[in-house]
């Protein structure tokens, strides 16, 4: 069985997944994940809505070593180092997450990504442990 780290952040498990953010009723700013005012004008007219799936790297790093608390994924010999990138979505908000690629030699600055949803861990009855991640987009 399959379980989201945080069910509230995503559309999954729809067979083609969006975060979801909120956008102000107000002044159109977008942010992610959800929140209930707008970080730019204070209104209280957020609403919910899916973001795109698909953006362009901005930046990015490998995380070679666990993330503090409240990190639920492998740790010591189980660790595997990740990518981790900041995502513009359409021209609506950049998003920060990982990447599906851990290799700084293989990205590249307005590289097409696509979100995706990737194991992170395994909890203590069996279950895999689903997150967001953004994988890079074959071109032709």
């Amino acid at each position: 069985m399959q379980t989201a780290l945080a069910p509230e952040i995503s559309t999954w498990p729809a067979a083609d997944p969006a975060l979801i953010g909120s956008r102000c009723g107000a002044c159109a700013a977008t942010t992610f994940p959800v929140q209930h005012r707008c970080p730019k004008c204070s209104s209280d007219t957020m609403t919910a809505e899916p973001l795109p799936r698909r953006g362009t790297l901005v930046a990015w790093t490998t995380q070679g070593f666990p993330p503090g608390p409240p990190y639920k994924g492998p740790t010591g010999k189980d660790f595997v180092p990740f990518g981790v990138g900041l995502v513009q979505l359409g021209d609506v908000v950049r998003v920060e997450g990982r990447l599906t690629e851990n290799d700084p030699a293989t990205l590249r600055f307005g590289q097409h990504v696509e979100l995706t949803m990737v194991p992170l861990a395994t909890d203590a009855e069996g279950n895999d442990i689903i997150t967001f991640a953004f994988a890079p987009v074959q071109e032709d």
